[in-house]
């Protein structure tokens, strides 16, 4: 007699894994889609608007870059200081372009005469801006006496 194999019945257990990729898939179209947007919302100049009890900058850092506004919108450059002449807007540009190529990382301060006007500031700041590429511009004020 011979004998036939007897063929057991072959039961897939069931799979216990999960499928992430689909997860990953959703997550780097959302990372995209964040990266895309988000310069988008930052849109404008970007002004470290002063506080009166604000703190002095450190002896330790290097001098900002001043630009100065007088009272008769007259507009000036001095580093530390150094005290300069008055200069025309696109001297002044100019200025703080070679100055920002020597020295990427100084900082820009903005030395605005309390009687001179709102827009005269503004017009700087947005000729910083969109003249140098600066992206962060600094309001000076005296310090709070009360």
């Amino acid at each position: 007699m011979s004998q036939v194999p007897i063929k057991l019945k072959n039961k897939r257990r069931p799979m216990a894994e999960i499928n992430v990729v689909p997860y990953i898939d959703v997550m780097l179209v959302l990372l995209v889609i964040f990266m895309i947007t988000a310069p988008l919302i930052t849109a404008g100049v970007n002004v470290e608007l002063p506080q009166a009890a604000a703190e002095p900058l450190s002896a330790n850092e290097e001098p900002p870059l001043i630009a100065s506004i007088d009272a008769s919108g007259n507009y000036y450059l001095s580093v530390g200081e150094s005290q300069d002449q008055a200069l025309e807007p696109h001297e002044l540009v100019e200025l703080v372009m070679a100055h920002k190529q020597l020295n990427p990382n100084t900082q820009i301060m903005i030395n605005g005469d309390r009687n001179v006007s709102y827009d005269k500031v503004v017009r700087l700041m947005v000729l910083l801006q969109s003249e140098t590429g600066i992206e962060s511009v600094g309001l000076m004020t005296d310090p709070d006496d009360s």
